[in-house]
């Protein structure tokens, strides 16, 4: 059998993972459309009339929301059993700018379970629900990225959750979740939330958010948070901060509490990548990660392509990763280090040691201003069991720290330095607060 049937620890990859669905809207059940139930492209806020829509088609048995052309505005909405959503081509659903119209609930954020603002679309506790078409869910994000650097330049110790954001979607404890097709873009927060969730595809979407002239802070494409058997396949990626990150609880005591998990079984392939922090991002907020796939990825710019957040602060294991087939360029091919944004050891004393073990990065071709940022740490992390093979890697820094990995294997390495670094937004080191060093 073919390696790509393989994860990482040898165990064999569930053909769910090689299976990419075909979504018509005739598949999804009753259409309920907006059009037909009169909701109006005016420009008013159409929260309670989407949300009634929801209700009914849950409660004749199910169906599908569908978007007709047009911009239609609404706050939360909450998706029900058994009904999905759909957005026509010409169609966007666009956020409310205004946070009164996300009423604060219970929900998951940064790696606490917490009081705080509900997505656009939220779905929980769902089995089958879907996002498809060829429309736009926009968050509308301006005015929330405003008011986030304006806090920021008043109290620069000011954090994500103090500016009052909602995110894009937020997908909590469902399983059998398909989004395809659609554009999700402009997120005033995350883009997508996975929390606890079981066997999700994401598959040929446009997730976007600008890095400039005004960035969209934290605007993650996708945040893998406690979940398995999770698929990213044939994205296109373009945010101001990590692409994918893997989550899964943050704190001292976090791997103690029963909110928090591991994430298990994640493939993202054949991925095509603008800017952004972090190509695939372990961390800050993440206890346990085990088999990884990342592969076939074509990367425009950013700061990482693999990053790995270590915090002194958080009992964390990354295990059995693999990066393969990669093209492209980044301010750093692979950046462990220490990560200490808002640390609090919460006075614990016995803090088991962090590690990343079965590391295989092979195969890529890449530019870079430094090809191996890992710091060693023996006080906080143990790094060991690393594999490098089949590179060929242009590096204004091009040292290989091999004292900072026990057991760091190489094989077939072609590294190149250069004199001058040509990035359009160099940077070789992120403060703690995503604060560029040139």
């Amino acid at each position: 059998m073919e390696n790509s049937r393989f994860f990482p620890d040898g165990s064999a990859m569930d053909p769910w993972f090689s299976e990419i669905p075909k979504v018509t809207l005739d598949a999804l059940g009753r259409p309920y459309r907006f059009d037909a139930w009169g909701i109006p492209e005016d420009g008013s806020l159409q929260t309670a009339a989407i949300q009634a829509l929801i209700d009914r088609a849950a409660a004749e048995g199910g169906g599908v929301i569908v978007v007709t052309a047009g911009t239609f505005l609404s706050g939360a909405l909450r998706f029900r059993q058994g009904v999905h959503l759909y957005l026509c081509a010409g169609a966007t659903l666009m956020g409310s700018d205004d946070i009164r119209d996300f009423p604060l609930c219970q929900t998951r954020i940064e790696g606490q379970n917490c009081l705080y603002f509900p997505a656009l679309i939220n779905a929980e506790g769902l089995d089958g629900f879907t996002i498809a078409g060829e429309g736009v869910i926009d968050g509308n994000g301006l005015r929330y990225w405003q008011d986030f650097w304006l806090r920021r330049a008043w109290n620069p110790q000011c954090t994500n959750k103090d500016t009052q954001r909602p995110r894009l979607v937020y997908i909590a404890r469902c399983k059998n979740v398909l989004v395809t097709g659609v554009t999700l873009q402009n997120a005033p927060f995350w883009t997508n939330h996975l929390y606890k969730c079981r066997r999700v595809k994401y598959v040929g979407c446009r997730i976007l958010s600008p890095h400039e002239p005004i960035g969209a802070p934290s605007s993650d494409a996708i945040d893998i948070d406690a979940c398995t058997d999770v698929l990213v396949k044939g994205c296109t990626m373009a945010v101001n901060d990590d692409a994918v990150a893997l989550k899964g609880g943050k704190g001292a005591w976090a791997d103690e509490q029963p909110e928090n998990g591991a994430n298990e079984n994640i493939v993202i392939e054949d991925c095509v990548y603008g800017f952004c922090h972090g190509c695939l991002t372990f961390g800050s907020e993440n206890i346990h990660t085990r088999n990884v796939v990342f592969r076939n990825i074509e990367v425009g710019t950013g700061y990482n392509l693999l990053w790995m957040k270590l915090r002194p602060d958080t009992p964390q294991r990354y295990e059995h990763v693999l990066v393969e087939n990669i093209r492209g360029k980044a301010a750093n091919f692979i950046n462990i280090n220490p990560w200490s944004q808002f640390y609090d050891r919460q006075g614990r004393e016995d803090m088991p040691l962090s590690a990343c073990e079965h590391v295989t990065v092979r195969n890529c071709r890449f530019e870079c201003d430094t090809f191996f940022n890992v710091r060693a740490d023996e006080a906080h992390y143990h790094l060991k069991d690393f594999v490098l093979e089949g590179l060929d890697i242009v590096a204004a820094n091009a040292e290989l720290r091999q004292e900072a990995v026990e057991n760091l294997r190489t094989e077939r390495i072609r590294v190149t330095p250069k004199q001058t670094i040509d990035f359009p937004d160099s940077v070789t080191t992120l403060t703690d607060d995503n604060t560029v060093i040139s």
